[in-house]
């Protein structure tokens, strides 16, 4: 049995999130909720939201056990990207990409 949560359109680059998420992949919760919590990076506290969420979904929906949990599958997706301009001189136009993630992460018992 397995619990999942997604958070879509969260404003942070893949690129950055994949760093972070890449050290909690196949950790017990425990293991991942401690490193999540001494990384100074904005993703670890978005990714932190979202292991969160989906260890409270294996408990209250799955009634999974908390202590024999493990991040299963943990991965970001590319979201939608809020294109900008910005103007620079003589009349030049810079286009600014802002990106959005869709942050998934799976957890399932130990056995």
């Amino acid at each position: 049995m397995e619990a999942r949560a997604i958070a879509k359109g969260v404003r942070i680059p893949p690129r950055k999130a994949r760093l972070v998420i890449d050290l909690i992949r196949g950790k017990n919760v425990e293991e991942a909720d401690k490193i999540l919590r001494n990384i100074n990076k904005e993703a670890a506290r978005l990714i932190h939201k979202v292991l969160t969420s989906a260890v409270a979904n294996a408990e209250n929906n799955a009634g999974l056990d908390k202590a024999k949990l493990y991040v299963k599958e943990a991965y970001i997706n590319e979201g939608q990207t809020l294109k900008r301009i910005k103007f620079g001189s003589r009349g030049h136009v810079d286009p600014i990409k802002k990106r959005t993630s869709h942050i998934t992460i799976v957890v399932s018992e130990r056995n």
